[in-house]
Formats: C-alpha cells, structure tokens, sequence
C-alpha cells in the first residue's frame, strides 16, 4: 500500500487533523457501503416477497410496458397470450372467451405501465346461466301441474269404464303421467333445495318402492332385474333416498334400451357396513361418455332425458353427509351414507 504524503508546510497539528479527518471519512465509506449492501438485501427480498404473491395469485396477471413488451407476468398467464391480442387499447373492464372459457379481463395504466389481470369465470358463468334455466324450469313446472292434476283425475274417472281391448292405452297415458309427475317432481325440488326429514325406515320398503318404480316406467327389451337388499334399518329421509334409486334405475333402463344388445340387466345392492349404507347399482347398457359432466344440471345424453334426474340424485346424496362415485368398468354407481345421518 502506497504511503500518503503530506504537504511539507503543514504542521503536525494541522497533519494529525487531516489524518483523523480521512480516517473518518474511510470509515463513514465503509458504513455507506455496509449500509448499501444491506439496503440491496432488502430491495431483493422484496423483489423475490413481491414474485411470490404475483405467483400465488389465482388469476394470470401481467405488467406491460408503454412499448407492449412484458415487464413482469406469473405463470397463469400460461397459454393466455391470445387474451392480450383481445384486450381494447382503452378498456379498463371486459370480458373475453377464448378457447371455451370466459375470462374477467381488467386493465389499469399507472407509473408508464400497463397492469393486466384476467380471472377465470367459466364457473361463475355456468352457474348463472343454470340459476336462470332452473327459475324457468321451476316456473313452467308450476305452469304444467295443475292440467296434469286435471288429467290424472280424468283417467282416474276413465280407467272405470274402460273396456278390456282399450286398457293399454289408459295404462300407456298412466305411464306417461307418472313420468311427467316425476320430471315435474323433480324440477321443482332442484330449484327449491333439498331438506331431508329423517326418519327410521327398513331397506325391505325401499327395495319395494324400486320395484314399483320399474313397473311404472315402459321399456321394450326384456330386462333382468336384481335387487340384492340387507335386512336392516337406516335413518335417513326415505322418500328422497327412493327419488335416488328410481334416478339409477331408469338411467340404467334407458342406457339399456340405447344399446344394441337384445336384452339386458340391472343390479341394485344396498347394504350395511361400518355404521355406513353403501347402494351400488351396475347395468348392461351403454357405458358413461363423460362421467365428469354426468350430475350437471340440463346436460343429457340420452333421448328421453331431462337432465336433472341425476343432478338432483348428487344433491340429495350430499343432503344426507354421502358421497357418490362413478366406474367406467365395469359401469357402476356407487354411493354412501351414513347409517344414522
């Protein structure tokens, strides 16, 4: 290290005072340096503190310069580029559909940049647009009762005075009654909600109840039926645990009546196990295209359906604390309840 040199004229007071004067400012550099060095930590630690909550962020967000070149994105922004081509230049609030989804787009401009947030509401919308179709489901089931009511009370009075040649035909209008009956039935308790009233009942009067159902509801191919019932008592709500089972077992009939297969059959189990009543129904027809969209409410499949057989199934399910699942092969469904809900 090179020694410092001092101007000859200076004294030694006025050197001793130049000397402690650089030494000061030496260690005041170092403190400023130390003091940097430490600021710069916190600067990245708030750097990497303000990538995470960007990254942690349901929504794709993006930080746009004034250029259009991107200062700073997360990860949901993935596969979202086609959003940004979308956007009006001015927009402060829009919302877009790409690729199938509906997206909440908003932009703020602030300090020359241009901040850009898109939320996913494909859900939200969904559930919308099914609140609404269930208001008009509910309201045109209202509308149709009171003619069905008026119907079924004349078929009463002409069932009496049938003759025996003409009975297929009183008992092909009863049919079709009870399935409109069942469909109105139905809407209406979707839309209201499900509110069990639990009460002990045996599984022997439910399996009764399944094979009324099946005399009820008209089918063409020979079907074999199997109900396979414990000998026990359940406390649940025994009128909406029947609406469940009649759900499976027409599906199941239908599913066969759309296959190419002559004939077909259906098994219905129901029993205890753990504190816990477990019903499983399998069938021969043709198997589940999407068992994800199976229990949408109005998505349907079938010819005859209305889709909201299954739709109410779940939720009665769910009424009762259980749960329900869905097997391509072999096809079942599967559901649990508690014994005692």
């Amino acid at each position: 290290m090179n020694e410092l040199k001092l101007p000859s004229s200076m004294n030694e007071t006025e050197r001793a005072t130049l000397l402690e004067q650089l030494e000061n400012l030496i260690a005041q550099t170092y403190n400023v340096e130390k003091e940097y060095i430490a600021l710069r930590g916190a600067y990245d630690r708030l750097q990497s503190l303000i990538g995470e909550i960007i990254e942690a962020l349901p929504n794709a967000l993006w930080v746009l310069n004034e250029d259009g070149s991107v200062f700073l994105q997360n990860s949901e922004t993935r596969g979202l580029e086609e959003l940004l081509k979308q956007l009006p230049p001015d927009g402060d609030e829009t919302e877009i559909n790409l690729k199938g989804r509906h997206y909440l787009v908003k932009s703020r401009k602030r300090d020359g940049k241009r901040i850009i947030s898109a939320t996913d509401i494909t859900e939200q919308k969904r559930k919308e647009r099914l609140a609404s179709m269930g208001q008009m489901a509910a309201h045109l089931a209202h509308e149709i009762r009171n003619p069905i009511g008026s119907i079924t009370l004349l078929l009463s009075t002409l069932a009496k005075r049938v003759t025996p040649q003409n009975r297929p035909i009183v008992d092909e209008i009863r049919s079709a009654l009870f399935r409109v009956e069942r469909i109105i039935k139905s809407t209406l308790l979707y839309s209201k909600g499900v509110e069990p009233r639990i009460r002990p009942f045996t599984l022997e009067s439910l399996e009764a109840e399944c094979l009324r159902a099946v005399e009820n509801y008209r089918y063409t191919k020979p079907i074999r039926f199997t109900f396979d019932f414990d000998t026990a008592t359940i406390t649940a709500d025994p009128d909406l645990l029947a609406m469940v089972l009649q759900n499976l077992l027409y599906n199941a009939i239908d599913a066969i009546e759309e296959d190419e297969e002559d004939e077909g059959s259906v098994t219905l189990r129901a029993r205890q196990e753990a504190g816990k009543t477990i019903f499983q129904i399998e069938d021969s027809g043709i198997p589940f295209t999407d068992p994800d969209q199976l229990f949408e409410a109005f998505h349907t499949t079938k010819t005859k359906g209305h889709g909201l057989g299954l739709a109410l199934t779940r939720q009665i399910i769910e009424a009762h604390r259980g749960e329900i699942t869905v097997k391509r092969e072999p096809k079942l469904i599967r559901f649990i309840i508690p014994s005692d809900t």
